[in-house]
């Protein structure tokens, strides 16, 4: 339905196939463009010129084949300078602020996402949430990012209500808050389809009654993959696509070169 992904990462960072590999396997799916999106944060960041000087060689490689953007995953609390040049950015939250000593990202592991809740919020998981909604809200004024990722990755884990109700709503008012203040900015969101193809979540980020309310406040979307190696690259798109059109979206944005050699985004139709 989409024939595009903006999401991806590679062994420039933490996934398991080169940027050559990417691109190839795009190219086998049929896909007609390809962001790379490296991850600059501070437990992961990458030697930005050779990652620069890498995706500039592939984009004159598939000239006129396949067009491909030199994207950024850029983390909230991460410097926005970090990537001079960067053609578009993802703005994500995958850590909290907090002023204890320990491991405060919320992504890694369910143990680890216990022993965050525990240290840092003395237990409380609503108390870890609005932390993560309220940094979450700021992502494009720290960032500028192009599109804000995985929206709600701090129910990574939580998957049957492990640790609380997404459903409720105590968890429900702070993630709205967040959406609507981004919203208001008019940044776009992503339907990351990655820990779904991973067998982590039942869902694509947002999950349902987030993207629901994401289409009543007249927001935006791209649909991506967050692929970390070759073989998952296109998995679950077409799913997210299917789930965005379910709850209410009938186009999605995707990215592209101008004739200037400028980043644009279009709007291409989820079906049909």
């Amino acid at each position: 339905m989409v024939r595009a992904n903006f999401h991806t990462h590679t062994t420039l960072c933490d996934g398991e196939s080169t940027p050559q590999e990417m691109a190839e396997a795009a190219l086998d799916n049929g896909l007609l463009a390809l962001g790379f999106s490296g991850h600059m944060d501070r437990d992961i960041h990458m030697h930005w010129n050779a990652y620069v000087a890498e995706i500039r060689r592939l984009q004159v490689e598939y000239r006129g084949r396949m067009d491909i953007l030199l994207g950024v995953e850029l983390d909230t609390l991460y410097d926005p300078d970090c990537c001079p040049g960067a053609e578009f950015r993802i703005g994500s939250t995958h850590f909290v602020d907090v002023d204890v000593p320990c491991e405060a990202a919320v992504d890694w592991s369910p143990e680890k996402l216990e022993t965050l809740c525990r240290v840092a919020f003395g237990g409380n998981w609503m108390a870890l949430v609005r932390a993560y909604y309220e940094l979450e809200a700021m992502t494009h004024d720290r960032t500028e990012c192009t599109f804000v990722g995985h929206f709600d990755l701090v129910s990574k884990f939580n998957e049957g209500g492990r640790f609380f109700d997404e459903t409720s709503a105590a968890y429900l008012s702070p993630a709205l808050e967040a959406m609507e203040y981004l919203v208001r900015e008019g940044v776009p969101f992503e339907v990351n389809c990655g820990a779904m193809a991973c067998g982590v979540r039942s869902q694509p980020y947002p999950r349902r009654e987030l993207l629901r309310a994401l289409y009543e406040m007249g927001g935006s979307i791209l649909v991506n993959s967050d692929a970390h190696s070759a073989g998952l690259l296109c998995a679950k798109l077409d799913e997210g696509a299917r789930f965005a059109a379910s709850c209410g979206f009938k186009s999605a944005l995707v990215l592209e070169h101008d004739a200037r050699g400028g980043v644009a985004m279009r709007e291409v139709p989820l079906e049909g």
